[in-house]
C-alpha cells in the first residue's frame, strides 16, 4: 500500500463551509492524480494541521468525499483514495460521455453485434410489430482497462438502419443514434441488486456471486418515441448511483 500522501491546502476559500473547501481541494488532488487510487490520506490530525481547521471539519468532508465515492475507510488504518469508478449522474448520459466526463478512459469489448426479429415482449415495451427488425448490442464495458459493466441495447432497426455498419468496439452508441435522428432524450430507468453468474463473472473479471446492480431502461426519444430497451450488469464495487429526491409539494 502507499505511504501517505501529502496534502496542501492552498487558500481557503471563506465564501463556502470550508469543510467544503477542504472536501474540493482533495477531490481535486484525487482527478490531479496527486492522490492515486490506493494512496492513504493523512490522518485527521495532520490534516486538521495541514488545512487549519477543526476535527468536525475535517471529518465533515472526509464523509462528503466518502459518499461521492471517492475514498473509502478502513477501520483504524485510516482512509484510503478508491480505484475510478463510473457514478450515473442526474441526467441520460452514454457510457462513454459520461467516463470522459471523469476523465476516464472508456473501452468496450463487443460480444454481439446483430439484427435480429424482435420478440413478442420487446416488441410490447418499443410499441412496434412482433418480428421487427431489431439491433442488439451486447458489450463488455471498461474504464482505464478495468471491466466494469455488461450492457446489452436492442433498437428497432428502421430508426438506424446503419447501425449494423459501425464497429461498436470504439463508437459509441448513444453518438450513433443523435446521428441518425434518433436522439435518447429521457428513459425509464429500474435498478436492482443481483449476483453474479457463473458466466458473467469471467467477463466482469470477479467471484460468481459477487454483487451486481442490475440497471433495466427503456429510453425515449424527444418525441416520446421508445428507442431502446438496455440491460446493464455493473459491478458492485465499481458503479454508484446518485439522484436527489423531492417531497411532494402536497406536502409542504
Amino acid at each position: 500500500m502507499p505511504r501517505s500522501q501529502l496534502v496542501t491546502a492552498g487558500t481557503l476559500a471563506q465564501v463556502q463551509p470550508r469543510y467544503v473547501t477542504v472536501a474540493e481541494t482533495l477531490a481535486r488532488q484525487i482527478g490531479e492524480g496527486e492522490l492515486k487510487p490506493g494512496a492513504q490520506l493523512l490522518g485527521e490530525r495532520e490534516l486538521c494541521k495541514r488545512f487549519d481547521v477543526s476535527r468536525v471539519t475535517i471529518r465533515r468532508a472526509l464523509a462528503e468525499l466518502r459518499d461521492r465515492g471517492l475514498i473509502d475507510s478502513d477501520g483504524a488504518r485510516g482512509w484510503f483514495v478508491n480505484q475510478p469508478s463510473l457514478g450515473e449522474p442526474n441526467e441520460l448520459m452514454g457510457f462513454s460521455e459520461m467516463a470522459r466526463g471523469r476523465g476516464l478512459d472508456p473501452r468496450s469489448v463487443v460480444l454481439v453485434s446483430k439484427a435480429r426479429p424482435a420478440e413478442i415482449d420487446e416488441a410490447d415495451d418499443l410499441r412496434i410489430a412482433p418480428g421487427s427488425d431489431l439491433f442488439e448490442l451486447k458489450r463488455v464495458r471498461k474504464l482505464d482497462g478495468i471491466a466494469v459493466a455488461i450492457e446489452c441495447s436492442r433498437i428497432p432497426l428502421r430508426y438506424a438502419p446503419g447501425l449494423v455498419k459501425i464497429d461498436f468496439a470504439a463508437h459509441s452508441l448513444y453518438d450513433a443514434l443523435r446521428e441518425a435522428g434518433c436522439a435518447p432524450a429521457f428513459a425509464e430507468y429500474v435498478l436492482q441488486a443481483v449476483s453474479t453468474s457463473n458466466e458473467q463473472a469471467p467477463l466482469l473479471g470477479v467471484e460468481p456471486g459477487s454483487p451486481l446492480l442490475m440497471a433495466s431502461a427503456v429510453t425515449h426519444d424527444r418525441g416520446g418515441r421508445p428507442i431502446e430497451l438496455s440491460h446493464s450488469l455493473f459491478r458492485g464495487d465499481r458503479y454508484r448511483f446518485r439522484t436527489t429526491l423531492y417531497r411532494s409539494r402536497r406536502d409542504a
